[in-house]
């Protein structure tokens, strides 16, 4: 029996993420719980994909625009102002990055955030397509760039799952159990800001130095900050937009105004406090909009 290009099989992309098979980590890690992986168990590092070089080339060289860059320090993100300038001739670009103030702010302890890079990076393009064919879920990516002793953000989690590839330099991570289990795209962390800065008060689930080469899976909704250590940290953040069973029921919904069945009126004394008048019109509801699907 052939198997499914998203099932257990053969999964070079995913395998370059964790060290356990793809089957073990779908039924036992994938939005559940974090794994982290060192270097050695995965048998090399990231540097195909990006570099220190490549940082250099696309903001000194590239000419990026907001909102492809961002910058960020101690949980506050910086106005575009403030590393942007204007360029071209004519038409004039107002939100150019620009390299000379990115570096002073970097100086100054801010992280850097590239944007989009699976659109903009042909080696980070092509690894984001195969691991999105392998999870069955679409995939972004973005670096953060991070100078020593310095922290971009405070504690948060994401509405996405992640996968956080180190490229360079050393950076602690702290990583603690949901206060929001598997958030959706509009259920950010500052909807929870209290309960999250309590929660990282307390012992995280994960301490760890990341060096090149780690890897970490982690799921949407679990809280995480970072600091980099003695030298420039850069690492990849691989976001998965994991569809959810809200996206089949928005779907259906969307559909259900096309459904004759489900234009039709209710009975006469329908009563939606009553169970026995309720359940079958819900079955039915249910019905029409598995067959409009």
């Amino acid at each position: 029996m052939a198997t499914d290009e998203r099932g257990p099989g053969d999964r070079p992309a995913l395998s370059r993420c964790t060290a356990i098979p793809g089957d073990a980590f779908a039924s036992e890690y994938w939005s559940q719980r974090p794994l982290f992986t060192r270097a050695a168990d995965l048998g090399g590092d990231f540097s195909d994909l990006f570099s220190r070089d490549d940082v250099d080339e696309l903001v000194a060289a590239r000419a990026l625009r907001t909102p492809f860059v961002r910058m960020a320090k101690e949980g506050d993100v910086l106005p575009p102002a403030r590393y942007t300038a204007g360029g071209g001739f004519g038409a004039e670009v107002g939100d150019q990055v620009a390299s000379d103030r990115v570096l002073a702010e970097m100086a100054a302890g801010a992280t850097l955030v590239l944007q989009g890079l699976h659109r903009t990076w042909e080696p980070i393009a092509a690894f984001a397509r195969a691991l999105s064919a392998e999870l069955g879920h679409p995939c972004q990516v973005n670096a953060y760039i991070t100078p020593a002793s310095s922290r971009g953000f405070d504690p948060h989690y994401d509405v996405h799952d992640v996968f956080v590839l180190q490229i360079a330099g050393e950076k602690h991570w702290r990583i603690h159990e949901p206060v929001h289990t598997d958030p959706l795209r509009d259920q950010p962390w500052t909807d929870h800001r209290t309960a999250v800065a309590a929660r990282a008060q307390e012992t995280p689930a994960i301490d760890e130095t990341f060096r090149p080469g780690d890897a970490l899976y982690l799921p949407r909704g679990w809280i995480h900050s970072a600091t980099a250590l003695g030298e420039l940290s850069i690492h990849l953040t691989v976001g998965v937009a994991a569809y959810t069973r809200t996206d089949i029921v928005e779907a259906a919904v969307a559909t259900a105004a096309d459904v004759p069945s489900l234009r039709a009126s209710l009975p006469l004394g329908f009563d939606p406090d009553d169970a026995s008048l309720l359940d079958p019109e819900v079955d039915a509801a249910l019905d029409a909009l598995r067959d409009a699907l």
